[in-house]
């Protein structure tokens, strides 16, 4: 085979498993940043269950999970499959962004080292963000913020990051009124469009998020004579019943960090009566008195309210931070199109579990990873995914 065939091949083949190496330090991060643990200290991964620290021929990315059975060689307690899963996705991930980078303008052996090196850097700051998103429903400072010095930095010092990977489809048309800034090989260029994209990022979703608390924040539901109400548990989903209306609990909820506080005239809870009480409740739990219940433990309760408030937030403002960093390394173009595309996708979604009957998935999931498929959609097929929709909108025409 000539050399020409191989060199590609060998390259794509030590992204991934490259990427996969770079998942087993994900997976750290992961449970260690949450938990205020160094990722440094211990320096080797440990069991979650025993803390018995893996030595090095025990750790091997996707190959020891899979020979081990998903189990720890020391006390044999499961290990979460979200291990391997990192792993395979991360090479998967990185495995993509070398096609992309070699199918792009910039695609020769030599030049696609530095084009992939920051796309290699975004991609696993996606993948942290969205795994912690998703088990604690926050993205820590340190990959929003961190990740968007590092968008500005990597921006600054290669300026075709802006350009040649997620802009190139566009031409220069899409951007007549800065045409003094079509310089694109200039240091300046490239530090300024990271700092716009990451300004556009974070003022889009801190605007979604204003405007989103103002219609939707508040909503107070109130009665002059306390209402009886049932809060008891329907199959698989709870119930809530206040006079004669009832609600699904999954229903009252759009995400876990959304509050519901009932002003109660009477409750029964647990054994317990309480007079004139507040009732704060979130989907999985409630706080009364000081003392928060497990809803997932609790068959029912019930007694008279005078006034429900719900308290939401659009979203949370680790989401505004993560959009800075996106457009950090993507740019103003790429910010629009992702969220556009994660708003898509979390109401397709939504819909699907309508649909079977399972409203309550939706809501566990929050909006950091629906924001990291959208920054991934632009990163391998934004561009034409734009083009296809531009020429079917028009009729085909150019």
């Amino acid at each position: 085979m000539p050399a020409q065939e191989i060199y590609p091949a060998l390259f794509a083949a030590f992204a991934f498993f490259l990427g996969a190496s770079i998942g087993s330090f994900l997976n750290v991060c992961i449970y260690r940043m949450p938990l205020g643990i160094s990722v440094n200290q211990p320096r080797r991964s440990f069991c979650p269950h025993c803390k018995y620290q893996i030595p090095w021929y025990s750790n091997l990315p996707l190959a020891t999970w899979i020979v081990q059975r998903g189990k720890c060689r020391n006390c044999g307690a499961p290990i979460a499959a979200r291990y391997v899963l990192v792993e395979l996705l991360t090479g998967l991930l990185f495995l993509a962004a070398w096609w992309r980078v070699m199918h792009s303008p910039f695609g020769n052996l030599s030049g696609a080292w530095v084009m992939v090196l920051p796309l290699f850097t975004f991609i696993a700051l996606l993948v942290v963000a969205t795994f912690i998103d998703f088990e604690h429903y926050i993205i820590p400072d340190e990959i929003t913020l961190g990740g968007a010095v590092a968008g500005v930095l990597f921006s600054a010092a290669i300026p075709v990051l802006q350009d040649k990977i997620g802009d190139a489809a566009f031409g220069e048309s899409f951007l007549p009124a800065l045409t003094f800034l079509h310089d694109r090989t200039s240091h300046v260029w490239g530090l300024l469009m990271s700092l716009i994209g990451a300004g556009a990022g974070f003022g889009l979703l801190w605007l979604v998020s204003v405007l989103g608390k103002m219609a939707f924040g508040k909503k107070t539901l109130h009665w002059d004579e306390p209402r009886a109400f049932t809060w008891m548990l329907d199959g698989e989903r709870a119930k809530l019943t206040i006079g004669t209306e009832d609600m699904w609990w999954d229903e009252l909820f759009s995400t876990e960090k959304d509050w519901m506080v009932m002003d109660c005239a009477r409750l029964e809870l647990d054994g317990k009566a309480y007079e004139n009480i507040e009732l704060r409740s979130q989907y999985e739990r409630l706080e009364v008195a000081g003392t928060t219940h497990d809803l997932n433990t609790v068959k029912g309760f019930s007694g008279s309210v005078r006034k429900v408030s719900f308290r939401r937030d659009a979203m949370g403002f680790g989401d505004v931070k993560f959009m800075a960093c996106i457009g950090a390394f993507l740019g103003w173009k790429a910010i629009l199109f992702t969220v556009m595309a994660a708003s898509i996708l979390g109401a397709l979604i939504g819909g699907f579990t309508i649909i079977i009957g399972r409203r309550e998935w939706s809501a566990k999931i929050p909006f950091g990873p629906y924001l990291s498929l959208g920054a991934l959609l632009w990163l391998f097929a934004g561009p034409e995914l734009i083009t296809l929709w531009v020429n079917l909108s028009t009729g085909g025409v150019e």
